[in-house]
């Protein structure tokens, strides 16, 4: 009886690889285990870059929201601990949109938590 190697399988999943490698330099782009490894290595950045980009995010608006406050006399820190003691139930997102394009209600947020 003869061996089963089940390659039409094994092609499937190397040219899957391969669409993934497209655009990459050198040999990268077209042999099978360096593509691979440079896909394995690639596709734990991309994982890795989500988790990041929350917390980027996350920083940015804290950085906008302490720039709007400061503008009103307060740091960063007393203002959300005032907006979490009024319970004005606004994110760090809104706020920070609030802050850098919308000055006016971000101001009446503030006048409204002094």
């Amino acid at each position: 009886m003869p061996r089963a190697k089940n390659a039409v399988a094994s092609r499937r999943k190397r040219k899957a690889v391969m669409k993934l490698a497209k655009g990459y330099f050198g040999r990268r782009k077209n042999v099978w285990t360096v593509a691979k490894n440079a896909v394995e290595k690639g596709l734990g950045y991309a994982y890795i870059g989500r988790k990041q980009k929350k917390r980027n995010f996350r920083s940015l608006w804290i950085q906008r929201i302490n720039a709007g406050a400061r503008q009103h006399g307060m740091s960063y820190s007393v203002f959300i601990g005032k907006v979490n003691a009024k319970g004005v139930k606004l994110n760090r997102k809104v706020l920070a949109d609030l802050a850098m394009n919308h000055p006016e209600a971000f101001k009446a947020v503030c006048n409204s938590v002094k």
